[in-house]
């Protein structure tokens, strides 16, 4: 079974997405940008879900960081902040796609599909 890795700090959005996920893929969290490159390391997750803004290491930051490793790893930046500079910020720090919070599972799916 495929393994995404959750960069979410927050529990409900985190337990959202677990819900979408529970069926389909394994999942692993992150609840920080640096526990996410740390994670990404040493789990090898087939594509990881990132939160743009917790603590610590922010979800840019750590996107770079991840890409700069690990190029071929798909990256999903999901985010409550929907306007067009977040997304090009996203996709300028090496994310593949973006989503908007709240997401629906079929998007999420959707998503996911596209690169694994």
């Amino acid at each position: 079974m495929k393994t995404i890795l959750i960069a979410e700090d927050n529990d409900s959005n985190y337990m959202l997405m677990t819900y979408i996920l529970k069926n389909h893929y394994a999942f692993t969290r992150a609840r920080n940008g640096q526990e996410a490159v740390e994670k990404a390391e040493s789990e090898k997750p087939d594509l990881i879900f990132m939160d743009l803004k917790m603590p610590v290491l922010d979800g840019l930051e750590a996107t770079r960081q991840i890409k700069e490793r690990m190029p071929a790893l798909p990256i999903i930046a999901l985010t409550a902040n929907a306007f067009d500079t977040d997304r090009e910020a996203a996709l300028q720090a090496g994310c593949d796609d973006f989503l908007s919070k709240p997401v629906s599972g079929q998007k999420c799916l959707e998503a996911i599909a596209k690169y694994i």
